[in-house]
């Protein structure tokens, strides 16, 4: 039976082999590692990986294409919101010899931010992520500081992972064709993430972005000073003129003194 795409869970399935074959190439994924599919819908990508790696397991929550999936003896099947999966407790995978994982999707386009904020917290777990996402947001993800696209996502995203845009698509790419261009981006987590108290970076990039268009003395002055912070900070410049290491830098200095 064809399945019908679903606006709300903001299906756009991918249906172009070409560029199906390019992100399998992008993601060069071997025999025996251990991968998750986040979205899997149709299964474009699902079914090149699991003839590469030998099984698969993928995180689907439309119950229909869940039912479907479930045929494929290779895969194991999570019915599930991602946004509700603790990627640190998924037990019955075992990942590359330090224990993380391979992810990988087609993140439904509403939700990919969030999706990106939940992940951060099991970085430590994941190996690498190939996520096709909407090419504003990638765009934005990559940015280089004192950039339009440069913003909080770019330094709460930076501060964790090496990203890279690898493989731009079009909206031909799927059925049907949504109403954006999209990108493919990799991201690797950093081994090492300089910053102790992890907690208090979102909040503190948060209110320097939060009027972008304002000087800082206005934003992240207001609440630096709400936390008593004795330190100095050239707060004579916009949010995204700040380099992603300076925030780290700030983060840490702050944390200290809250010690």
């Amino acid at each position: 039976m064809q399945h019908i795409p679903r606006k709300r869970f903001g299906q756009h399935f991918l249906s172009d082999g070409g560029v199906i074959d390019a992100i399998v190439q992008a993601i060069a994924p071997l025999a025996g590692q251990t991968m998750v599919e986040i979205g899997p819908g149709l299964g474009a990508l699902t079914q090149p990986l699991v003839e590469r790696l030998g099984a698969l397991t993928v995180i689907e929550l439309d119950r229909d294409l869940a039912a479907r999936l479930r045929t494929h003896a290779q895969l194991q099947v999570i019915e599930s919101d991602v946004l509700r999966v603790d990627f640190s407790a998924l037990g019955h995978i075992r990942g590359d010899s330090q224990g993380r994982l391979r992810l990988v999707g087609n993140l439904p386009y509403n939700i990919s931010t969030p999706i990106l904020f939940h992940l951060l917290d099991f970085a430590a777990h994941i190996q690498d992520q190939h996520f096709m996402l909407q090419k504003e947001v990638v765009d934005r993800m990559v940015a280089a500081p004192d950039t339009a696209d440069f913003g909080r996502l770019s330094v709460m995203l930076q501060w964790r992972y090496q990203m890279e845009n690898v493989l731009a698509v079009g909206p031909q790419s799927f059925t049907p064709p949504p109403r954006v261009d999209s990108a493919v981006v990799r991201m690797q987590p950093l081994k090492e993430t300089a910053l102790q108290d992890a907690l208090l970076l979102g909040p503190l990039v948060q209110a320097a972005f939060s009027q972008r268009r304002k000087l800082l003395r206005h934003t992240l002055g207001v609440f630096l000073e709400k936390h008593n912070f004795a330190g100095d900070f050239d707060l004579q410049r916009r949010a995204q003129e700040v380099p992603v290491a300076q925030y780290i830098a700030l983060t840490q200095a702050l944390a200290l003194q809250m010690s």
